[in-house]
């Protein structure tokens, strides 16, 4: 094949073509902010989104802002993106996003979604709003079940100040000795054992008559009614400090750096270090302060020396501080009329109708599309492997896993039962490891060989392989996918799971999990393209024959649905094939430092994001191949860790059914969402995408569930047809060159 036609009148390198990483972080979480403020949403799921926004934001700052607060320290000036800002100018303009997209979380809390769950029956109560029934219910809820696990901590000559747990909430109080002058200060931390908010009884005079049978119901015909943590302690910090008068008490969280580093060279027990890196992580410096909007002058300056903080590291909060407990409220029983509407998840008809998993895998390949397809089929997978007297081994990779995981317990089963299983984890899962750290020791009692990869790369691809007796000799079978072993996050994320018995896939599995369990340099794969060694370099060799065939006269096409974009080698390599001619729409979920839209550069690109009641995780890479489509799918984004620092796996959909069902099933219809999606703009904003006159209104998340439906109703393996081919999901405007977007 030639090499691709380059166009050289552009410098691809030049960092005006990049968006920040941070800043295009951000500006996904203002699209999980929009999901909040959208009177669309049901009541429940809005509040859901303004703790999720929390919640993300709490990791950024772990992650992120600690990184760059590091690098400012070290006096790096020079950025190490693509975009090459500054570290100190991104924190400057981290923190000015980050006041505003605060600001307008809060306005819709108070104005928009409190209100309205006021209205529904469900109440947050202030200080003052307490009747002196409450107040009575809450002081026996105190001293019962509060008090107890209170620890005053007073700060003077003698007692420093105290280390503060990370995003822990707590009470800076200024108090007073009767007869004396000087103020002094304590702090008591809300325990994170104990509930965010206290519940009250039920108050029958709360809600008015008619309502009580109607909307504000939760099943029992009573609303329900809290009151903050932080709010009953304070009204009995007398019974903490007796004899003290009490001047006042402020509110207020801290958040800490998270991130660590291991040197690779160092290390000669990983699991070790990696429990020496969690426990420095717990004293991590503070990043960021949160304070009520209310807070004395003197408690802010003193709490922001104390925390060894600048200025801008403090967030005045206009409400109620860490909106992460509104996950309590959502929790609630009950207002189904405040969710969204309830879905099933499909049983697929080739395991419904087989009498075992082998029985469905032998006869076909089978893609599962979750979570409008059960995880339960890969779970089920897993457990007939454990039980199966025929089964020989498992060998297993775990990256994130739930916190009660089946899959975990069959591999403990299938040990117990003599089998040979191995499970490779990965420790270094950002914020999970001290869960993995607990699966691995369990594991490891059970008899299962537990190795833990490689010291510098993450091991991120997720494959299980099952090797099984049969009568015509040993048999492998293969699960790969594109997110986590975990039925929890498999009922809100969305993914694919591919199961094959096709020895090419079987060989690959098993000289992958030899290499990630002992020593030997990657092999030549037959299906599977293994990062960091060969996926970058394929990517793009993907991305310039579509230039090649573009110049041709053969027409180029690039379909991709990916997390996140910012490898800077992928990104010139797309703009390229921009310049070239050749049409790419791209379906990027969070980061991407790609501009779309610029004249010359990237005029044949369309960008956009779908935010909604799932999180979209599915990788899947379409290459138009002049007319003889490329599909792939696998655990990779077009990321640098990704590409670079991690061991991944993408692999081929063959199958012409399965491959027409990923183009123009799962890809048409993702592209042509016009109710959720919103496109990026060449200033790194987003705007939402309406539907053009005449245009059918498709929101691809409501779509997929009912293809699911109609899929299990049919019973039989044959792929639907959806109205939107994936050559026609490109906007007729789009396609023609930009102007470009700013402001």
């Amino acid at each position: 094949m030639q090499g691709p036609t380059v166009l050289p009148f552009t410098n691809l390198e030049d960092s005006n073509l990049y968006i920040n990483r941070e800043l295009s972080w951000l500006e996904f979480n203002r699209r999980v902010l929009e999901e909040a403020q959208d009177p669309q949403v049901p009541l429940l799921e809005r509040l859901k989104f303004l703790a999720i926004f929390s919640s993300n934001l709490d990791e950024f700052f772990m992650v992120r802002v600690g990184g760059l607060q590091q690098k400012v320290q070290a006096r790096i000036a020079q950025g190490s993106g693509a975009d090459r800002m500054p570290p100190t100018e991104q924190l400057e303009r981290i923190g000015q996003l980050v006041r505003q997209l605060v600001a307008e979380q809060y306005r819709i809390w108070k104005e928009e979604v409190q209100p309205a769950l006021e209205r529904e029956g469900i109440v947050i109560r202030g200080l003052r709003d307490l009747t002196e029934a409450e107040v009575k219910h809450l002081r026996e809820v105190f001293r019962q079940q509060i008090f107890p696990v209170l620890t005053p901590l007073a700060i003077d000559a003698g007692h420093r100040f105290p280390h503060l747990s990370n995003k822990s909430l707590n009470l800076a109080v200024q108090l007073q000795r009767p007869g004396q002058p000087d103020k002094l200060l304590a702090v008591v931390q809300a325990p994170a054992v104990l509930p965010r908010f206290v519940q009250l009884l039920p108050i029958p005079q709360f809600l008015a008559a008619e309502k009580a049978s109607a909307t504000s119901v939760d099943g029992t015909g009573k609303g329900h009614v809290f009151v903050p943590l932080e709010t009953v302690i304070r009204m009995h910090l007398p019974d903490l400090f007796p004899g003290m008068e009490i001047l006042g008490a402020t509110v207020f969280r801290v958040t800490r750096d998270s991130e660590y580093e291991i040197d690779d060279d160092e290390v000669e027990d990983l699991l070790k270090t990696i429990e020496e890196e969690i426990r420095k992580r717990r004293r991590g410096a503070a990043v960021r302060l949160e304070v009520d909007v209310d807070d004395p002058p003197e408690v802010e300056q003193f709490l922001t020396n104390a925390l060894d903080l600048d200025p801008q590291d403090v967030y005045r909060i206009p409400g109620l501080i860490d909106l992460n407990g509104l996950f309590q409220i959502h929790g609630l029983t009950g207002y189904p009329q405040l969710r969204d509407p309830h879905f099933v998840t499909q049983l697929v008809p080739e395991f419904v109708q087989a009498p075992d998993p082998w029985t469905a895998i032998r006869s076909r390949d089978i893609l599962l599309h979750h979570p409008y397809e059960s995880f339960s089929h890969v779970v089920d997978f897993i457990d007939a492997a454990a039980d199966d007297e025929r089964v020989l081994a498992i060998k297993q990779t775990l990256y994130r896993t739930s916190s009660d995981s089946p899959v975990v317990k069959a591999l403990q089963r299938a040990a117990d039962n003599g089998k040979q299983v191995t499970a490779v984890i990965e420790l270094k899962a950002r914020l999970d490891e001290e869960r993995n750290i607990a699966w691995s020791r369990e594991l490891e009692k059970a008899g299962v060989h537990v190795v833990f990869g490689f010291i510098g790369l993450k091991t991120h691809c997720k494959v299980s392989l099952v090797v099984r007796r049969e009568d015509d000799g040993i048999r492998r079978y293969v699960h790969l996918a594109t997110g986590n072993y975990n039925p929890q996050t498999a009922r809100v994320y969305t993914d694919l799971g591919y199961f094959t018995c096709n020895p090419d896939f079987c060989d690959d599995a098993s000289a992958l999990f030899n290499y990630l369990t002992g020593y030997c340099e990657l092999p030549q794969f037959k299906k599977l393209v293994v990062a960091p060694s060969r996926m970058q370099t394929f990517f793009i060799e993907k991305i310039d024959q579509e230039i090649v065939h573009q110049t041709a006269g053969r027409g180029g096409r690039i379909i991709a649905k990916i997390n996140g974009l910012l490898e800077p080698a992928v990104v010139q390599a797309l703009y390229r094939a921009s310049q070239a001619g050749v049409r790419i729409d791209i379906i990027c979920r969070g980061i991407c430092a790609l501009r779309p839209g610029l004249p010359g550069v990237s005029d044949n690109i369309r960008i956009t994001s779908i935010v909604d009641r799932f999180l979209e995780h599915s990788r899947i890479f379409y290459f138009g191949n002049a007319g003889d489509p490329q599909v792939y799918i696998g655990s990779a984004d077009w990321m640098d860790r990704n590409l670079s620092r991690r061991v991944e796996a993408v692999w081929p959909i063959d199958p012409p059914d399965l491959k027409q069902r990923l183009i123009r099933e799962i890809l048409a219809t993702s592209s042509a969402d016009n109710i959720k999606a919103r496109e990026l703009r060449a200033d790194g904003t987003y705007r939402r995408v309406p539907p053009e006159p005449g245009q059918p209104r498709v929101r691809s998340q409501e779509r997929f569930l009912e293809i699911a439906a109609q899929n299990a109703a049919r019973r039989l393996p044959e792929v639907p047809t959806p109205p939107l081919p994936v050559e026609n999901v490109l906007p007729s405007k789009a396609r023609r060159p930009r102007k470009r977007q700013t402001g």
